[in-house]
């Protein structure tokens, strides 16, 4: 289209547009609020005004006109690239049009100038009017604050740790950065941030550089030790131990595996080999102990399972004997297998010097076990010693009290519990017992030694009338020849 020369000047002197001078003083954003308008036409379609034919190219921000063939190109590879909601569509290349008869070109594309009827498909792609296309926008520098948290140093990472915000570890990739981190994190006794970076190095380190850097920092070294023994990764914390001279954990921590297997003869088996682990000489001898005791119960199980004896009829065993402590072991054996010979497996008096149970506490367990069976005599063989005159005489190594309060739990019958009340040396302590378990005789004899005619007539009260024990005390108080002290 041609025009006159003074259309010319009345257009540009009065026009709202402005030609391309190289003196062009608008600043950057100016520019690329022009530049976005004119790649956002391409939407909307200017057909109110006659004058967007007359419409003259833009610059973009890079210096280039707007509409030109390399700023085209450029900003459509920008969109593919910058994955915004809808690209340019691609043109195809294909010459099924000759160049002297198209009237197009990219520049008219971006300047939405179409003829009617040309280009039908390219404008129809754009007819929905809820896509939005934008123009690709300069990417924030990296020195406007510290929002990558790829540009984070140790200290300021820690602190965002710990806020809960949002934070990244790969980018600590040499030793140095890592060390730094994990010293930071242990500087803010932070017991979660220590973990997360401790995680990180276990992920990032081979484990002997891991190993070496953590026994310089016993902090760092006792929650990753907990963090293995949280996550049972018990292989590596053996390892760790290994390395770091814990023999006696490491072989404990390999011990307790044991608990894990359910198959008693694999744990027999592994307690065997547990035997040659450099345990501490307590450790040792407990490793020891289980491992007899567990191959012990295995014998006398696979035995009192097709045992046929009166006792197990009686008494049906409600539970196995495996993996059962030894003290539950040897009340069994008391239970079942009492007055066996030492020489058997399941004989009470074995286990005891097998397993060097003291005496007092196999008193305890075998008298609890004697009593359940009523068997009286045998609680009195527990008790019976002789001394050197031949004398047989009741000695108890945990107090007759004791004795009386286990029998009573048991249902002995009055007689068995006066016989033992009356074994208490402590006059007092012996009344106390009497009082509570009712032992008529023993109350009223040691009212009678203590002289006291005051409690005895309190007692007498409480009694029945014409009771033995009501017309034994009456006889009391009628004796002359009893010096009573009130």
């Amino acid at each position: 289209m041609t025009r006159a020369k003074p259309e010319d000047d009345e257009y540009w002197n009065s026009s709202k547009f402005k030609a391309f001078t190289f003196d062009d003083d608008d600043d950057e954003f100016s520019r690329l609020k022009e530049s976005k308008r004119a790649v956002n036409s391409i939407l909307v379609g200017d057909d109110d005004d006659d004058d967007d034919d007359d419409d003259v190219e833009r610059v973009s921000w890079t210096g280039e006109p707007v509409g030109s063939i390399s700023w085209s190109v450029k900003e459509t590879a920008s969109s593919i690239h910058s994955g915004s909601e809808q690209s340019f569509p691609k043109i195809d290349t294909t010459p099924s049009l000759s160049k002297r008869g198209s009237g197009y070109s990219l520049s008219s594309l971006f300047k939405a100038k179409s003829k009617p009827g040309a280009f039908q498909s390219f404008s129809e792609s754009f007819s929905d009017t809820s896509i939005k296309t934008y123009a690709p926008e300069l990417r924030k520098p990296r020195s406007d604050g510290k929002d990558f948290v790829s540009d984070l140093s140790p200290e300021e990472t820690v602190r965002r740790m710990q806020k809960g915000r949002a934070f990244s570890l790969e980018k600590f990739r040499s030793l140095q950065d890592k060390l730094l981190l994990l010293d930071e994190a242990v500087a803010v006794y932070d017991g979660n941030v220590i973990t997360a970076v401790l995680i990180y190095l276990k992920r990032s380190l081979s484990k002997e550089i891991l190993f070496r850097e953590l026994m310089a920092r016993d902090v760092a070294l006792r929650h990753y030790v907990h963090y293995l023994k949280e996550t049972g990764e018990q292989k590596l914390l053996v390892e760790l131990l290994k390395a770091l001279g814990r023999t006696e954990d490491m072989a404990l921590i390999q011990y307790k595996e044991h608990l894990n297997i359910k198959d008693e003869g694999r744990r027999r088996d592994f307690l065997k080999s547990c035997l040659s682990l450099p345990f501490s000489q307590d450790d040792a001898t407990h490793v020891q102990d289980h491992y007899t005791l567990l191959e012990r119960q295995i014998i006398i199980e696979a035995s009192d399972k097709k045992a046929d004896a009166d006792i197990f009829k009686r008494f049906p065993r409600k539970a196995s004997i495996l993996n059962m402590p030894i003290i539950t072991t040897l009340y069994y054996s008391c239970f079942y297998h009492y007055g066996e010979s030492e020489g058997t497996f399941s004989s009470p008096s074995n286990i005891r010097k097998t397993f060097r149970i003291s005496e007092k506490q196999y008193i305890l367990t075998a008298l609890g076990a004697r009593a359940k069976l009523k068997l009286w005599f045998d609680v009195d063989s527990l008790f019976n010693t002789k001394n050197w005159l031949g004398y047989t005489k009741k000695r108890s190594p945990i107090g007759f009290h004791r004795v009386v309060d286990i029998l009573q739990k048991n249902s002995a019958p009055i007689q068995v519990l006066q016989e033992y009340v009356n074994l208490i040396d402590d006059p007092e302590l012996k009344l106390s017992v009497a009082l509570k378990y009712k032992c008529h005789d023993v109350i009223i004899n040691t009212y009678r030694d203590l002289k006291d005619r005051q409690q005895l007539i309190v007692y007498r009260d409480k009694l029945e009338r014409d009771s033995v024990d009501y017309r034994k005390i009456q006889e009391l108080l009628n004796n002359g020849q009893i010096r009573w002290k009130n």
